[in-house]
């Protein structure tokens, strides 16, 4: 199971994204990294209050994704947990996420992502350039038409997380 979502990550990943199509697709792409961020990243015990709370994943501000990635994440189990997607209006609100998406509309709120989170074990992924240098785990971009990403193993480890090899071998070589 797990090779097939690394393919589909890889595809996702690989595809180019046609101009006219871009801001879609882009989303449609980083959407399924977001939900398959829940299958490849393990939280510490104590990052959930019972055994089957859900697994949050969190969008600060205005949403680019599709109400597709709402219905896709109502289909997605990880081990004994769903997978439930919500749109925050503050950045304060980030701790109570397991996976917070911070868009390149709400930049300007980084910092108070990042220092909401600082104690919590949440998964940080953003799109606004330098993202990752600021203590964000996760820094997508778009190379070459393309979808990429930068991890930080050192933010990760940080915030109590484990990301697999998988994910990190998806990560840009040399930027992790």
């Amino acid at each position: 199971m797990y090779a097939r979502l690394t393919v589909l990550l890889l595809a996702g990943a690989l595809t180019p994204i046609m101009a006219s199509e871009a801001p879609a697709e882009e989303y449609r792409v980083k959407g399924a990294f977001l939900l398959n961020f829940a299958k490849f990243v393990e939280w510490p015990p104590q990052a959930f209050k019972k055994p089957w709370d859900p697994i949050v994943i969190c969008i600060l501000g205005v949403n680019p994704f599709t109400p597709a990635l709402d219905l896709a994440a109502r289909q997605l189990a990880v081990e004994s947990r769903t997978v439930v997607v919500k749109q925050i209006p503050d950045a304060q609100l980030a701790s109570q996420c397991h996976i917070v998406f911070v868009g390149v509309s709400e930049k300007k709120h980084v910092r108070a992502v990042l220092d909401a989170v600082q104690k919590e074990s949440v998964l940080t992924v953003g799109e606004s350039e330098g993202f990752v240098a600021s203590g964000g785990v996760i820094e997508f971009s778009v190379e070459e038409n393309k979808v990429r990403m930068e991890i930080s193993a050192e933010a990760a480890k940080r915030a109590g997380l484990h990301i697999s090899a998988k994910l990190l071998s998806l990560a840009q070589s040399g930027r992790k």
